[in-house]
């Protein structure tokens, strides 16, 4: 199943989405009283049945993307978690979380981003010319966390996962650069282009997921999720050990090689550029930057 949330005149509106991607049902039609993805997330086996069997379509027309959920919280970052990214990182001279030349780093690298962040597909993304010269893309899978809890085995894992959803880690890479901690750099507001739907874990193998990212039709970054340095059920396990998880969290797996500093010289966003990520199963996440 696909579930999105969508501005259905000026409202914001839970909807699950037709296997065609063309159509949606409103959520709260089948399931009277859940608004937001969160709530279904809670109790969503038991309305499974339900929602299976909805039949009173809509077209999509001109309905306007939202983020699909808006975390409780902060969002769940990796970095440098392809192999091949985390040495054009590392060799970019923006890395300032490199210990002795490292590429590979020896555990998940964990950051976050702002909720108030995250955007909607074709929403645009803020250029923020005033603070920032090198806005950079990140194309990413996400993982939006099902069941809660603390101290979840690798082995337990994916039972926690709910679905998953499109990412584009939009980046101002001087800022990152600039303070050492990446939060600034990664918060701005529109720095979290999401969506446009969630994907429920039963349709989709989170290991094995070509992702793709474009700029303005130029393909720039190929590759697959099995190439990940630290697996799902990893970074899981390596969050949920000491801080409990919960339903609705996301956590963003990480972007391959090929982002704007990888290139010599860099090629970096600017305004009236477009960001179309891809990620096989899910679809396509498309920003302009404004």
């Amino acid at each position: 199943m696909r579930f999105a949330t969508l501005d259905i005149g000026g409202q914001s509106t839970l909807v699950l989405i037709s296997d065609t991607g063309d159509a949606y049902q409103a959520v709260g039609q089948i399931v009277p009283g859940v608004e937001r993805l969160a709530q279904l997330i809670d109790g969503f086996e038991g309305h499974r049945a339900a929602l299976s069997a909805a039949q009173h379509w809509q077209p999509l027309g001109n309905a306007g993307w939202l983020p699909p959920l808006l975390p409780r919280r902060n969002i769940f970052c990796v970095g440098k978690n392809y192999h091949e990214h985390a040495k054009e990182f590392s060799q970019s001279g923006f890395d300032s979380s490199s210990v002795n030349g490292e590429f590979a780093p020896p555990a998940p690298v964990v950051f976050t981003k702002a909720p108030s962040s995250a955007i909607g597909h074709g929403a645009m993304i803020e250029a923020f010319a005033h603070i920032t010269e090198q806005l950079d893309y990140e194309a990413e899978l996400a993982v939006v966390i099902g069941k809660g809890g603390r101290g979840i085995r690798k082995a337990d894992a994916l039972d926690h996962v709910f679905g998953y959803t499109i990412v584009n880690d939009v980046t101002a890479r001087d800022l990152q650069q600039k303070h050492r901690q990446w939060f600034l750099g990664k918060s701005m507001d529109t720095f979290c282009p999401m969506g446009p739907w969630v994907v429920t874990a039963d349709a989709l193998d989170g290991a094995n997921l070509g992702v793709q990212c474009h700029v303005n039709g130029e393909l720039r970054q190929d590759a697959n999720t099995r190439d990940l340095i630290f697996d799902i059920p990893t970074l899981i396990e390596t969050i949920s050990a000491g801080m409990a998880l919960e339903p609705g969290d996301v956590i963003a797996t990480g972007t391959p090689a090929g982002v704007g500093i990888g290139f010599k010289p860099p090629r970096f966003l600017t305004a009236g550029d477009e960001v179309r990520v891809s990620i096989e199963g899910i679809g396509s996440l498309t920003n302009r930057v404004g």
